[in-house]
């Protein structure tokens, strides 16, 4: 058996949070597969499943982020599964929206969630990384991760959550390099800002609500209009002597 688990926060209110986003890939998964409803056990919802010829076990902790380790510890001393038999989905700050990394191991990144995970089964599980980019300061992190996707975000949310269901087999069979070939381009960058989805309001200046063509043609100085020569003679014709 493999266990995939989605993080993110139990409530209606946290639903469409950027946190939760390992909650929606899961959900996208169940369906995709037809696994049976979700049911509550081992502090999460879980749904047991085929994924290709591999049996699944889907788990979307129901302890809150940073205590999700709870639900994972207890799934892993139930069915004897080794670190190397869980992935993990979870939000990435240091990705940009719509990219995707897999590895066993590593770091936490200061993720309460994978913190809690690690103190309980160890750190050599894998990891699948997905990214919501990061809005620019550190102060401004938790607002971002725990606000709703914005309706832009739909245009690389919803492919890449579909090809990492259409393709979670590769997932279950360790293939990490080549479940990332398949996500990779999967969905578009967004347009705007790809590492700051959330941008700080630019500074206001005086020339507001003016082109940058005009604000450069006001920034640029003037030619001296020629008062003698054949160029004044010229201009006068042209002007109508209404210099």
């Amino acid at each position: 058996m493999h266990l995939i688990v989605g993080l993110g926060n139990p409530g209606a209110q946290y639903a469409g949070h950027r946190h939760n986003i390992g909650f929606l890939a899961v959900d996208e998964i169940a369906r995709r597969h037809g696994f049976a409803p979700f049911r509550n056990k081992f502090s999460a919802q879980i749904s047991e499943g085929m994924v290709g010829t591999g049996k699944v076990l889907l788990a979307k902790p129901q302890t809150f982020m940073n205590r999700s380790g709870d639900c994972v510890g207890q799934i892993a001393n139930f069915y004897k599964l080794s670190p190397a038999d869980i992935s993990v989905i979870h939000d990435e700050l240091d990705l940009a929206p719509g990219k995707v990394r897999i590895k066993t191991g590593g770091g936490n990144g200061g993720h309460n969630g994978l913190k809690s995970i690690e103190s309980h089964i160890g750190k050599e599980f894998v990891r699948v990384r997905l990214g919501i980019g990061h809005p620019g300061h550190k102060d401004r992190v938790h607002g971002h991760v725990l606000s709703d996707f914005h309706k832009a975000d739909a245009e690389w949310l919803e492919p890449l959550l579909d090809a990492l269901a259409d393709n979670a087999g590769l997932l279950v069979a360790g293939d990490a390099a080549g479940l990332m070939n398949k996500l990779a381009g999967s969905s578009p960058a967004p347009a705007r800002a790809r590492d700051n989805p959330d941008p700080a309001p630019a500074p206001k200046s005086e020339n507001k609500g003016k082109s940058h063509i005009r604000q450069a043609r006001q920034s640029t100085p003037q030619t001296p209009v020629p008062q003698t020569g054949p160029m004044a003679a010229m201009l006068r014709k042209l002007l109508g002597d209404k210099r």
